[in-house]
């Protein structure tokens, strides 16, 4: 009897109000229960706030983790100082980092690493608050629409009273 495999990558905001981390930590922990974590994979990008939280759920549950990293540049020049220890222990637990082939993480290579997250899962994982994307690209809301435009589901996490920084 083979494993049937559910791959799960995350897409969300980094600036989540502290409050909202909690809310945030505990639905994707909920969500996360709901599969055998024998056949649970998470695909995470491991920044900041969402994707960190996801991953974090996924190898507390004793999920597999993917990391894809946006560029060989990433963690010198993009993780912030308080969030090193973090990313460092989440891409320590990987089963598997990718790195996608860009030297410096530009605005391509973002869209590169969520094109990589969308290609590997089953559904998408997206703690977004529901705004449209803000143009630049590369964003939560982009990557939630381009996930619908090719036909993945899509599990919305943003519990009642989540709010961003700012």
């Amino acid at each position: 009897m083979g494993l049937n495999v559910t791959t799960l990558a995350v897409t969300g905001h980094m600036d989540l109000q502290t409050e909202t981390i909690t809310l945030v930590q505990g639905a994707l922990q909920e969500l996360v229960a709901a599969y055998d974590t024998a056949e649970l994979v998470g695909v995470s990008c491991i920044a900041a706030g969402a994707d960190s939280l996801f991953a974090r759920a996924v190898v507390e549950a004793g999920g597999r983790l993917i990391t894809v990293i946006p560029s060989k540049d990433y963690r010198q020049t993009k993780v912030k100082p308080e969030h090193t220890a973090t990313f460092d222990l989440l891409a320590e637990a990987a089963h598997e980092v990718v790195v996608m082939p860009f030297e410096t993480a530009t605005r391509r290579a973002y869209e590169a690493a969520n094109a990589e997250l969308l290609r590997r899962a089953d559904r998408l994982v997206a703690v977004w608050d529901g705004r449209p994307p803000s143009g630049k690209g590369g964003g939560t809301a982009d990557t939630v629409l381009e996930a619908r435009r090719i036909g993945l589901p899509v599990d919305v996490i943003w519990p009642e009273g989540s709010a961003r920084q700012g």
